[in-house]
């Protein structure tokens, strides 16, 4: 049977326009690097970005995030543009959220509820849909009012406000139920994945982290010789998978986890730890960063205080400068612009490897310097497989 091609069915993406708050302590450099974060969340999750707007303040506004005057100015642009939605890069409160969505009669989303929409779109196994609809209905709870707005112009009817009233108490139950089932579903997949976690046998453990989208997947698949999703967007990875991996003659487990990244929500973390627990208990971290970021000393400082909030920062851990085929130095004054060549040898002479060590600099995408990295995992591996156990010590 041949193939009918259809033109006219495509969905087109949804339309959107940025807003953030420049508070003092925060450069204009700085606060468009967040804006260009949350542009390539929007791009996740299936949206298209059409303008951006900051303002600077002391603190955001308590009513609307932004000035009534900037507020004014949106609303004219998503209303001549036709734009779908409003993203906000800071978590708005009910109220703020409840007085955008009146005054721009828009679909608006803050950070955390866009996060939390690209986590359900790629929650594929049990326990990540779990913990994604668990961190939903927390989000939720507390905003169950913006749900329930058709009953303003019921206001002052007879009989209509106790109703209401309890409807809304009715809804909050249900989710208070909900949360409290996910909760105990978790529980019971994190009592699976200790037994199984017991079951490895004495291998020393490897996790990788790292910032979202700096190749932590492409990584595991070069050394694991596995087929980790690997796609160019943010939290493509949820499911943290665990491979048994062998160099020369040294098995350990290796595991592959979810991105971490500025401003994650916080109940995503406390929702997410039984995943994150490969991060808690392994025994040596392979800390990834994409060196070809403007801004990778940020994404740096991200990571290790995410690390330490999970009390994982006193790990032995090897930092791992990814994708340096693209780095590109700072222009020095008097090189006109011309590209200056970095070796090896550069990178390894450089503070970035004084700053970081154990360090190694490589491209995992074009293989380069991989043995390196090899040889410096095993020689920590061997040697705390070496300590730890000393009756099956075969591996020098």
């Amino acid at each position: 049977m041949a193939r009918i091609k259809i033109h006219d069915t495509a969905i087109k993406p949804e339309t959107a326009v940025l807003v953030s708050v420049i508070t003092p302590g925060v450069t204009e450099t700085k606060a468009k690097e967040y804006l260009e974060e949350l542009e390539f969340l929007v791009q996740t999750a299936g949206g298209e970005t059409k303008g951006m707007f900051t303002q600077k303040l002391g603190f955001p506004d308590r009513a609307t995030f932004v000035g009534s005057g900037k507020l004014e100015e949106i609303k004219a642009y998503v209303e001549a543009e036709e734009i779908d939605i409003v993203v906000f890069d800071d978590e708005l409160s009910p109220s703020q959220l409840r007085n955008i969505e009146k005054e721009l009669k828009r679909k608006i989303l803050d950070r955390s509820n866009l996060i939390l929409d690209i986590f359900a779109r790629h929650a594929k196994t049990a326990q990540a849909k779990t913990q994604v609809e668990l961190a939903q209905l927390q989000y939720l709870l507390p905003r169950l009012t913006r749900l329930w707005t058709h009953l303003e112009r019921q206001r002052g009817g007879i009989g209509m406000r106790g109703p209401g009233e309890s409807q809304i108490e009715t809804d909050r139950r249900i989710i208070l139920d909900k949360i409290s089932l996910f909760k105990e579903r978790l529980k019971a997949i994190d009592k699976q994945n200790e037994t199984q976690r017991k079951n490895r046998g004495e291998m020393i453990r490897v996790a990788l982290v790292g910032y979202t989208n700096v190749g932590k997947s492409t990584i595991m698949n070069m050394i694991s010789k596995s087929d980790v999703l690997i796609e160019n967007k943010l939290f493509a990875t949820l499911d943290t998978t665990v491979r048994k991996v062998v160099i020369d003659n040294l098995p350990f487990l290796l595991s592959d986890t979810v991105g971490f990244i500025r401003k994650l929500p916080h109940h995503l973390v406390e929702c997410f730890k039984s995943t994150l627990d490969e991060v808690r208990e392994a025994d040596v971290l392979i800390h990834v960063v994409d060196i070809s970021h403007p801004n990778f000393e940020d994404h740096i400082q991200a990571v290790n205080e995410t690390l330490k909030d999970l009390k994982a920062l006193d790990k032995p851990v090897i930092t791992v400068f990814n994708k340096i085929d693209l780095y590109k130095p700072a222009v020095e004054e008097g090189h006109d612009g011309e590209e200056v060549e970095i070796t090896l040898d550069d990178f390894r002479n450089s503070w970035m490897a004084k700053n970081s060590d154990p360090a190694i600099f490589l491209s995992a995408t074009n293989k380069t310097n991989i043995e390196e990295f090899k040889q410096k995992l095993y020689d920590i591996i061997v040697k705390m497989h070496n300590e730890r156990y000393p009756y099956n010590n075969l591996l020098y």
